[in-house]
């Protein structure tokens, strides 16, 4: 018997929505089975806090030549990565990547012609503390067209990538900003059924964590299994 719930395939949005063109190539052609977890999904990865350079998790610098930094409002996010039952996750490993505050990312195949800022790159890492907190810097990305219909865009939003404390917990997701009108257009967030699945992917503004003069700051809490757990979006992850 799995130590770990299985996933509620009502919350999450399903592997091929039309709307969401290029989900109807990805998505698997028969229906996935379901298997106990094993030993060797139950345990590992471990991650320490020596993997982390010192800028890693400061997207503002941690590209910048000397002395100069990314181009944008500047924001920090953080918040706390739990389990099913509430509890915090120690060691979890979190990357991101994101578009510049333009709405570019940084890739050879990018097909917006909003200008690169060459002292941005677009991504860092972080590991939660001993409680599961975690905190990163950056600057808000911007939203961008994309070639599914005539006319969608992508709200701004932050990739997240985090290795819990087990290969069942691995979880790749997208982070959104409060009150970006843009989010219900979107055809990737309205594959999700619920609207509290969607609420689940918003970051609150927090200006309690807020830096006087220099960033605002966002609130972003992650449930890696279980009962109302982060959002994958159409990304079969961690079956």
């Amino acid at each position: 018997m799995s130590s770990y719930h299985a996933r509620d395939r009502a919350w999450h949005p399903p592997a091929q929505t039309p709307g969401y063109k290029t989900s109807i190539a990805r998505a698997p052609g028969r229906a996935p089975l379901a298997f106990p977890t094993t030993l060797s999904e139950e345990t590992g990865p471990v991650f320490g806090h020596d993997i982390l350079g010192r800028l890693d998790n400061d997207l503002i610098l941690n590209h910048a030549k000397g002395g100069e930094s990314a181009i944008g409002p500047r924001i920090v996010v953080s918040g706390r990565v739990v389990d099913e039952t509430g509890r915090g996750v120690p060691d979890a490993l979190i990357e991101v990547w994101q578009a510049n505050a333009g709405g570019r990312y940084r890739h050879a195949k990018e097909g917006y012609l909003a200008p690169l800022d060459p002292n941005f790159g677009g991504c860092g890492r972080t590991i939660t503390d001993e409680a599961g907190n975690y905190e990163f810097r950056t600057v808000q990305p911007g939203p961008y067209p994309w070639p599914n219909g005539p006319n969608d865009w992508r709200p701004a939003h932050i990739h997240f990538s985090v290795f819990g404390r087990a290969f069942a917990q691995r979880l790749i997701t997208q982070m959104y900003f409060e009150g970006d009108p843009m989010i219900p257009l979107c055809p990737i967030v309205r594959t999700i059924a619920s609207d509290a699945a969607v609420e689940r992917l918003i970051a609150r503004l927090d200006m309690r964590a807020a830096i006087p003069m220099d960033a605002r700051a966002y609130r972003f809490d992650i449930v890696l299994r279980g009962a109302r757990q982060t959002v994958f979006e159409n990304r079969m992850e961690g079956l």
